[in-house]
């Protein structure tokens, strides 16, 4: 079964196990696909292939921890709480190790990665940091933050 398709049976699971946080997010997760078919002019009737869903939930994950950072800093304990158990909850949607890799690469790592994707395009500017990111994050295919990876490309290239 596909991804996309286990997200859709779990609103009915959520329902009959009366679990209103677990329903919701399976809603908004089936809403987001819907949307991303819409956005990638297909049927909003088809199915996402797992990599595509798990692009929507990657994106669904990072938006919450945007959230939760800026209702702790609103001093919304009420809505930081909720937030996260949405969060907890979507997490089990991610895979423990994407493509057989570590779940989030190291710092470390990803510093020889940047240096070897430096020297291999040859950069030497700090106007080519875009370029050598969105190489970078082709190449890692979601094995990194995309901030981690830009403020490391940015310092490296810096030296």
């Amino acid at each position: 079964m596909m991804l996309h398709q286990k997200i859709k049976t779990e609103i009915k699971q959520a329902m009959l196990a009366k679990e209103p946080v677990r329903l919701a997010v399976s809603r908004g997760l089936v809403a987001a696909c819907t949307n991303e078919l819409v956005a990638r002019r297909r049927k909003p009737d088809e199915w996402l292939s797992d990599d595509e869903t798990l692009t929507v939930i990657r994106r669904s994950v990072k938006q919450h921890q945007d959230s939760i950072d800026q209702f702790r800093a609103g001093g919304r304990a009420d809505l930081v709480e909720q937030e996260t158990a949405e969060l907890k909850i979507l997490k089990t949607y991610l895979p423990a190790a994407p493509a057989g890799g570590p779940p989030e690469m190291d710092e470390k790592e990803l510093k020889k990665l940047v240096q070897a994707k430096i020297t291999a395009l040859g950069a030497v500017s700090i106007k080519e940091a875009g370029k050598i990111t969105g190489a970078m994050m082709k190449d890692l295919k979601g094995q990194a933050d995309g901030a981690l990876v830009k403020k490391i490309v940015l310092l490296s290239i810096r030296q």
